[in-house]
């Protein structure tokens, strides 16, 4: 099966074309197809094509809206110039599997989109209202192109969290306000995190509920998931992207009172608020500089810059206390940290930086192998032989569970 997956932000569009099957033995094999991504929707977009085997394609082009982006990017597809293996016309789309970032309670798991779905997604717009609106519109979009006779899949960000107790979701505040607005930890980049518990799984020829890790997903957003079992039992975003970790410019963990008192010496609005914790804060508040830690490393290095390097200490001192944390709660069921996202797969200081420190918890690095990172390699071990606690990079691939989650539920498997 053919099946076109979306990622709608609000001004840009990833999409990848997968060939899916699904293996007698129930697994899936993937092949990908083509990928790119639409930048600057609503402007003068930026557009990349990617076909497997060929070089890159890149355009400039006016696209108003998600609807002109995804009409743009089907036709191209099928056009001539794109040489795109079986695909020929918008009928070899046989399904379209749509990254939803929030399902609230409501989306366990990825579901067929009717218009009850659609009514759900937009239902939970308050809880993602930078996110839910644009995976919306690709949706809609998708529907006008190729019609409602093409299934099409939603598939959760919120969904992998959602096996959460509620001893891990419920916040210290009176309960009647998770009754009355589900104020609760939901969880983020559930689809990574699930990924990687899968990769884990089959590097090790081991069954799902032998998965025993802590996942971390480190690029410009982060998040840490203590899974057990195969399932997520922590996690450290919550009821927004904005909690847990420090990140490239989001602040991470708070005193929430220290709002209060920004209000007071400076008049903050609840506007001024939000932005200064999801825009001016993390990696870029700390160092004045850049939220992108590559150039903090270059800066600390090579300008023994105080703020860069203090940035980068903070970073990795607070996701130590997550993994320290995660390890105590789970009593030392951890067979595994699995660094991936755009820091942990790329990054060998601060992986390094995060490792050696947790030593405590048998953690032996291997220098070697961390610094050679995904060199050739779709993972790497980067602990000894000998250490106790396993340490691993793993490139993620949240739109192999988006296709594979779509086959399934078009082809009603669980």
């Amino acid at each position: 099966m053919k099946i076109l997956v979306l990622n709608s932000g609000s001004s840009s569009l990833k999409f990848q074309v997968i060939e899916v099957r699904i293996t007698e033995s129930g697994e899936c094999d993937a092949q990908y197809l083509v990928k790119g991504l639409v930048e600057s929707i609503g402007s003068y977009s930026q557009l990349t094509f990617n076909v497997s085997g060929q070089p890159k394609v890149r355009q400039s082009q006016s696209l108003k809206d998600h609807q002109a982006a995804i009409d743009h990017v089907m036709r191209w597809l099928i056009s001539p110039a794109a040489k795109i293996d079986g695909i020929q016309s918008y009928a070899d789309i046989e399904a379209v599997g749509h990254r939803v970032v929030h399902g609230g309670e409501r989306f366990a798991k990825s579901i067929l989109v009717d218009d009850d779905v659609k009514s759900g997604i937009e239902d939970c717009m308050e809880l993602a209202p930078l996110h839910n609106p644009a995976n919306l519109k690709g949706i809609e979009a998708v529907t006008a192109l190729l019609g409602s006779a093409v299934p099409q899949v939603a598939v959760f960000d919120t969904a992998f969290h959602s096996t959460l107790s509620e001893q891990a979701y419920l916040y210290g505040l009176p309960y009647q306000y998770y009754r009355r607005y589900k104020i609760r930890r939901y969880g983020f980049h559930g689809n990574s995190h699930r990924y990687i518990a899968y990769k884990h799984r089959k590097i090790n020829q081991i069954p799902r509920e032998s998965v025993n890790i802590i996942s971390l997903h480190l690029g410009n957003g982060c998040s840490a998931c203590s899974i057990q079992a195969g399932k997520s039992v922590d996690t450290s975003m919550g009821f927004t992207p904005l909690d847990g970790l420090v990140m490239g410019t989001r602040s991470g963990d708070v005193d929430a009172s220290i709002l209060h008192y920004l209000h007071l010496k400076e008049g903050f609005s609840f506007d001024d608020v939000d932005n200064l914790l999801n825009k001016r804060s993390g990696l870029l508040g700390i160092s004045g500089l850049t939220s992108d830690m590559r150039e903090l490393i270059d800066e600390a290095e090579e300008c023994n810059d105080r703020r860069a390097k203090l940035a980068i200490d903070i970073f990795c001192r607070n996701v130590r206390k997550y993994i320290a944390a995660y390890y105590v709660e789970v009593a030392g069921n951890v067979d595994a940290i699995v660094f991936t996202g755009g820091i942990g797969e790329n990054s060998a200081e601060i992986r390094r930086r995060i490792c050696e420190p947790l030593s405590a918890l048998g953690l032996d690095i291997d220098l070697a192998e961390n610094k050679l990172g995904l060199k050739s390699v779709d993972y790497r071990v980067i602990s000894t032989q000998e250490s106790k606690l396993q340490a691993y990079v793993v490139p993620t691939d949240e739109e192999f569970i988006i296709a594979v989650d779509t086959i399934r539920r078009v082809e009603g498997i669980e």
